[in-house]
């Protein structure tokens, strides 16, 4: 299925490369005249934020090889194209007493790259670049670069990709219209040996599918959806089939899943995003708006445009108003694939298939979860990255879960519970930073933040609304008639805490601080001498008002507490954080005192 809708991704995509042909980014290229001799390195890299970024080119496609010596054609690293050594790999040889060995194989790289060049056929030999291209490597190669000092030395400390453009020339010279000619013939020329399980056409069986690069954390020099280990052992085979003959995939239709894919996952696109580990690709059976807007929904907005995520949501909530098409579609598929690293392989976290109409509700139902009230210096939408942070320890993308983002994306897909370890990681912060204070001041900072109370609001209602439990949803702002226990006494504790402060001004820690744990999982152990203490607070109030007005909260909120509890569930834990949250909000409203 996932491959069947990259194959028909590909076949809508004319854009794309036609098949022999792949864009790689090209650091350098080496410009000759007609002769051979080198004119320039022209360096195509430029500046994006504080790194520098190479131009991609259409070159031929790249040959698959494991450990193995394979060339590809007039375009490779610099140890292939003109058999220089890289300077990292050479000094751990050298360590390792192996330079020797490295040595040899670098010059087998080298001639592989050359004989790759001269089995073209002659008439394509002929032609003026590929000349240029064979008399630079016989009468010039690595002395003519040298004197390109400062190129020369990046190449020599980087290993990067390498190509040819003769002089006078926009293309390069594996772009010259006999070269292309010659690869997409070769392409169109197959041995039929079996049945393609994606277009049911007799052809060509790929053994070694490309590999697929872009996948955050998986090897840089690509890795597979589709692998069965090489070699003839029987462990590896199914009926007597080895390699890609297990799942037998046709050579052209596995070049179109494998470019639709690495041009969803190839940077600046439009159509991915990360979460967490979860390199998340989209797209859809025809063109649609959601692919546009999809990635602004869920990630983070870059700092120089902040309202984008918020444009982009406030488009899928008032399309269905406005009777929008693209939003409202129910006949056009859309697809939603989380990838993440698996050593050499390539691992499915998630993968989701719905209609756009179906796709659109159940990620407005996933922000109408997340609602909740919130300072005014807060975003009204937080993405997917800001809930999973907020469940990370020290608030570092590092540090969050394996696997976490792929589950709470198919949770917003499909509609479904979000992950128990979501809720449990939320829960699991607050406690762990009930003392925590700002570095600069060494004051206390918010242990309930904005992201964290939406999030627990949206795992415990989604929890008990597909449970059809009796227990009363959480609310976007406080609520009165809620008389959980956990809800009441994380009230009680948000306006003990406040009693404090007021009572002590500018006081640097607070009961929260030594208190909190205790108080949201065994509140039997605190609450009775935090009320006590909090007499000894409102004796301290010079404002009799204010003292009336704090005593008649509490007398409201103790009222339908009949006893403290000995243990809070996790559920309850959960509820506590809220109604800490919610009170903490309104007791800090202008209009909660009116």
């Amino acid at each position: 299925m996932i491959l069947q809708s990259l194959y028909d991704y590909y076949q809508r995509k004319p854009d794309l490369p036609r098949e022999g042909f792949e864009w790689k980014e090209i650091p350098f290229v080496i410009e000759v005249n007609r002769s051979g001799s080198v004119v320039q390195i022209e360096d195509t890299r430029i500046i994006e934020g504080k790194k520098k970024r190479a131009k991609a080119f259409l070159v031929p496609q790249a040959v698959k090889k494991a450990s193995n010596i394979a060339s590809n054609l007039l375009w490779g690293n610099a140890e292939y194209v003109v058999g220089w050594a890289d300077e990292k790999k050479l000094a751990d040889r050298k360590s390792k007493g192996k330079a020797a060995d490295y040595q040899g194989r670098l010059k087998e790289m080298h001639v592989a790259f050359v004989q790759a060049i001269k089995a073209l056929p002659e008439e394509i030999k002929a032609d003026e670049g590929i000349r240029a291209v064979l008399q630079f490597i016989d009468r010039s190669g690595v002395s003519a670069l040298k004197k390109y000092g400062e190129a020369w030395k990046e190449i020599g400390s980087t290993n990067p990709n390498l190509t040819f453009r003769l002089q006078g020339d926009t293309d390069l010279v594996c772009q010259r219209p006999a070269v292309v000619q010659s690869i997409t013939h070769s392409a169109s020329k197959y041995d039929v040996d079996g049945t393609c399980l994606i277009t049911g056409e007799e052809t060509e069986i790929e053994r070694l599918h490309p590999s697929i690069t872009g996948v955050w954390g998986a090897q840089t020099s690509g890795a597979n959806i589709v692998s069965v280990n090489d070699g003839e052992s029987p462990s590896f085979a199914s009926y007597g089939k080895h390699q890609g003959y297990n799942s037998p995939i046709g050579k052209p239709a596995a070049f179109a899943y494998t470019t639709a894919l690495k041009h969803l996952l190839a940077k600046g696109s439009k159509q991915r995003l990360q979460v967490g580990d979860a390199s998340t690709v989209f797209w859809a059976d025809k063109l649609n708006s959601l692919e546009d807007i999809f990635a602004d929904i869920f990630a983070e907005p870059p700092k120089d445009d902040p309202d984008r995520s918020a444009r982009a949501i406030k488009a899928l909530y008032e399309a269905p108003k406005q009777g929008v098409a693209p939003i409202k579609d129910e006949q056009t598929r859309f697809f939603v694939l989380g990838l993440g690293p698996n050593a050499a392989r390539i691992a499915i976290r998630f993968w989701h298939v719905g209609t756009v109409a179906e796709l659109a509700k159940n990620i407005q139902k996933h922000f109408d979860d997340l609602e909740i009230v919130r300072p005014p210096f807060e975003k009204p939408h937080l993405s997917v990255f800001r809930l999973l942070l907020s469940t990370a320890a020290q608030s570092k993308s590092e540090n969050i879960p394996p696997n976490l983002g792929g589950e709470v994306m198919r949770a917003v897909m499909q509609c479904l519970p979000y992950p128990d370890t979501l809720l449990q990681g939320a829960i699991r912060r607050i406690r762990a930073e009930q003392a925590r204070r700002d570095q600069r001041t060494g004051r206390l900072v918010p242990n309930v933040t904005y992201s964290r109370a939406a999030l627990i609001k949206a795992c415990l209602n989604r929890q008990q609304r597909l449970a059809d439990t009796t227990e009363k949803e959480v609310t976007v702002s406080l609520d009165h008639s809620n008389v959980n226990p956990g809800y009441r006494l994380g009230r009680l504790f948000a306006v003990l805490e406040k009693v404090q402060e007021e009572a002590n001004p500018g006081i640097n820690a607070t009961i929260r601080e030594r208190f909190y744990g205790a108080a949201s999982s065994t509140p039997v152990t605190v609450f009775s001498n935090l009320m006590k203490l909090k007499n000894h607070h409102l004796a301290k109030l010079e404002n009799p008002g204010r003292r009336v007005n704090l005593e008649r909260l509490i007398s409201e909120i103790v009222e339908e507490i009949s006893d403290f509890p000995s243990i809070l569930n996790l559920a309850d834990q959960g509820r506590f954080a809220i109604g800490y949250y919610h009170q903490r909000q309104a007791l800090f409203s202008k209009t909660h005192w009116s």
